[in-house]
């Protein structure tokens, strides 16, 4: 078994240890994870994915105290072994047509008692809340994933802002987006694009056909391994608007707030004062200000009553705007505090507070 392999298996055996730790806590027989957020988690970063939009995927976990099972059907089950599951697991593949046949399976195994479940059915009951928090903390292969998916996420949108032009469509600008990230293996789960007419109109532009002009913006929601790499850039063809400074004074004041042991919350407050103080206070109703990121694109979006403590291991990914000029990276909170996952070094920087933050990429 490669080195690789092996991490991803002892990641397994730890989550299924906490998982049954949840079972004898709650006194129930099983959880079933549907998601493919919670199974990317407890497959150490396989997918069940392959309608990328929905929700939940091709396959589905069952935990018990004695078993680890992976659940699908016969047109998935090969595929699922060779290429998306570690060691840890069976397989129980029913006929697609007999989906009932599954849910048998999972009566024969937990009966009349408790079944937990990240989306509950038929009167499954809800993951507790502290297992939902504890996927919030990211272990250290997780993090090994994250920083190469940042890495290459943001690589990626460098390149293809580098090659835009101002007669390219925001269609041609979001797949050209969509192309470099899945040639690095990546899944394209949201890429909006905006030109220089719908720039200051829309928060979140899903592209048309309109051309870019003079300046654009490209934003990206990258998974892999389950992973969520947030970034967005801009392109300018001319001088870049000088209103980016103040956004990143806004950014920094809240980026400050992200400590151990503070709230969710207080980093809401930091930048409603910032904005306040940038004389732009109506900003924060605008857009939302993003949040703690990871296995979904936003895990807990930031309110002024998101009391979710904030602890090492934990991403994030904020987001703070005005009308036409946004700025977003994903970063892991460590150590030594706020380690950027997207940046790109080649991508024009100022630093800002000790802080190297992205700039309008200008094509002059």
């Amino acid at each position: 078994m490669s080195e690789a392999l092996q991490l991803r298996s002892a990641e397994v055996q730890a989550k299924l240890a906490l998982l049954r730790e949840c079972l004898n806590k709650a006194g129930a027989a099983a959880i079933r994870l549907r998601g493919i957020d919670w199974f990317a988690w407890v497959t150490a970063g396989g997918s069940s994915a392959v309608l990328q939009c929905a929700e939940t995927g091709v396959a589905e976990v069952l935990v018990t105290q004695d078993e680890a099972v992976i659940l699908t059907d016969e047109i998935e089950i090969a595929r699922l072994r060779e290429e998306e599951i570690p060691a840890g697991f069976s397989f129980h593949a029913s006929p697609w047509a007999q989906v009932e046949l599954r849910e048998r399976y999972v009566l024969g195994l937990a009966g009349d008692a408790i079944v937990l479940s990240d989306r509950p059915h038929n009167g499954e009951q809800p993951l507790p809340h502290a297992l939902r928090l504890r996927r919030l903390v990211l272990g250290e292969a997780e993090q090994m994933r994250y920083r190469a998916l940042g890495r290459e996420a943001a690589e990626a949108m460098s390149e293809v802002l580098r090659a835009a032009r101002p007669d390219w469509t925001e269609y041609q600008l979001a797949g050209a987006g969509a192309q470099a990230l899945w040639r690095r293996g990546i899944h394209p789960a949201l890429v909006l694009a905006a030109g220089e007419r719908r720039l200051p109109l829309y928060r979140h532009p899903v592209p048309t056909h309109e051309p870019i002009g003079k300046r654009a913006m490209l934003v990206f929601c990258a998974r892999r391994h389950g992973l969520y790499a947030n970034l967005t850039r801009f392109v300018s063809f001319g001088q870049a608007p000088q209103e980016q400074s103040a956004l990143m004074e806004v950014e920094a004041t809240g980026l400050s707030a992200v400590e151990p042991g503070k709230s969710l919350s207080a980093v809401y407050h930091a930048f409603d004062a910032a904005y306040k103080h940038a004389d732009r206070a109506e900003a924060l109703n605008e857009h939302h200000q993003g949040g703690i990121t990871g296995y979904l694109a936003r895990e807990i979006v930031a309110t002024p009553s998101t009391a979710t403590g904030l602890e090492p291991g934990m991403a994030f990914a904020f987001n703070p705007s005005f009308a036409g000029i946004k700025i977003e990276d994903t970063f892991l909170l460590g150590a030594q505090g706020l380690e950027n996952l997207t940046c790109d070094p080649q991508w024009p920087a100022a630093n800002v507070h000790g802080r190297q933050r992205p700039l309008w990429l200008e094509m002059i």
